[in-house]
């Protein structure tokens, strides 16, 4: 027999920016205990799920949490008393019904999610078993290749790139121990040319550099001398992948890449850009290409350019089954961006999952730019079996955490896991 709940206890944490988030530790009757920590977002899509903050500006300057953990300790723990743990879906919709809003407003969604990832976890130690494969079944071996994001611009940079986030994926390495040692041998490389150029080598919320550089396309050029100077070769052994967060600088009707000065585009003028991206860089994914309401220039992008690049959307889906249900019949993209806490619950974010996998669409697995140590989503990610994660840089120790993590299920899976490219049909 499963143990049951006897305690949920919920705490104000810090993230890895400083500010406050929430922690839930469940016990159970035969004393086996799971925390999970709920990561924070600052570039968010505008119909995410809420994530309650306190409001008292002398107090963390507005962005405590102990609404949210009040709400936990008072209104959710005494329903989930008794409870088997192992009823993961049962436990989530009880919690929804409880909250009752679409925003998930009245609860908050780092509430909700909280103590839906310590569900999760104590389940899994009670059932004996690691975490991804108590999610995701004996068959869970496809350990995710990195997106990891070496360099920074737009609202994670004071320069003169547009673009938030250039990112290396090491598609070409045999294992994932190998693509963390090409990504990491690329960082330091990066590091280096940075240097010698006279740019700053300070790093952003998620460990890539953020240098004032001259454009949009010096970032893309940097990080290919990077990659050929750590004895990799570009388009083969490690390919790009951009966030641009097109929301950031969409204007009036207009993408203002005010930034770098190349002045306000049109839809056309952007999908042109990228196409000379795609072809000049190495580019295989773009994130968040265009502004999170313009679904016909998603679906434009998609048409022209997603025979050769992954198409992701990010703020367009906020991994909402709703939103990418209507992706998938305007053909808005290719590929989903699965963030646990847009939506709010393991249950929720797995349906999300089940949605692209239906539609033969990619899937990718992604941190937060406010982490905690808790890496959740290594295992979950190996347990989804999408084959891509996005979890930041060769540096920072909340993202360095969840590639360690993905190391250990590697060498624990043996010759039964795979590591291969996204991108190879």
């Amino acid at each position: 027999m499963n143990g049951r709940i006897t305690k949920v206890w919920a705490q104000e944490i810090l993230d890895s920016r400083g500010n406050p988030t929430v922690a839930v530790t469940i016990t159970l009757n035969n004393f086996i205990t799971a925390t999970s920590m709920v990561p924070s977002g600052a570039s968010t899509g505008e119909n995410e799920a809420l994530e309650l903050r306190d409001g008292d500006k002398k107090r963390y300057g507005g962005k405590g949490t102990l609404k949210a953990v009040a709400n936990v300790n008072t209104t959710i723990a005494p329903k989930l008393i008794g409870l088997d743990p192992t009823r993961q879906v049962e436990i989530d919709r009880m919690m929804l019904e409880m909250d009752g809003t679409p925003m998930k407003s009245k609860l908050g969604a780092n509430a909700l999610l909280g103590v839906s990832m310590a569900v999760a976890r104590v389940a899994a130690i009670d059932s004996n078993l690691p975490l991804y494969q108590y999610l995701g079944g004996t068959g869970a071996n496809i350990i995710a290749c990195p997106m990891m994001n070496i360099l920074n611009g737009g609202k994670h940079a004071d320069s003169s790139v547009d673009l938030q986030e250039f990112m290396v994926m090491p598609v070409g390495a045999p294992t994932f121990a190998e693509a963390l040692r090409y990504g990491a041998e690329t960082f330091h490389a990066l590091k280096k040319i940075l240097s010698k150029k006279g740019y700053a080598t300070g790093v952003g919320d998620e460990g890539g550099f953020a240098p004032n550089l001259k454009s949009n396309d010096e970032a893309c050029e940097v990080i290919l001398e990077a990659i050929k100077d750590a004895g990799y070769q570009a388009g083969k052994d490690i390919v790009l992948a951009l966030d641009p967060a097109a929301s950031s600088f969409w204007e009036n009707g207009s993408y203002n890449l005010a930034k770098s000065g190349q002045g306000k585009k049109t839809t056309d003028d952007m999908l042109a850009l990228f196409k000379t991206w795609v072809d000049k860089y190495f580019v295989r994914s773009i994130e968040d290409g265009l502004a999170e309401n313009d679904w016909a220039g998603f679906a434009k992008m998609t048409s022209q350019m997603g025979e050769k690049t992954q198409i992701v959307g990010d703020d367009l889906f906020v991994t909402n089954t709703k939103f990418v249900e209507r992706g998938i019949r305007e053909k808005s993209a290719n590929a989903v961006l699965i963030k646990l806490n847009q939506i709010g619950t393991v249950t929720e974010t797995v349906e999300t999952i089940q949605m692209c996998r239906r539609a033969g669409w990619n899937y990718v697995i992604s941190h937060r730019s406010g982490e905690t140590e808790d890496a959740f989503i290594a295992d979950f990610s190996v347990a989804m079996g999408g084959g891509q994660i996005k979890t930041g840089s060769a540096c920072r120790s909340e993202r360095i955490a969840k590639y360690n993590r993905l190391m250990a299920i590697e060498a624990e899976l043996g010759k039964a896991a795979v590591f291969r490219n996204p991108f190879t049909k």
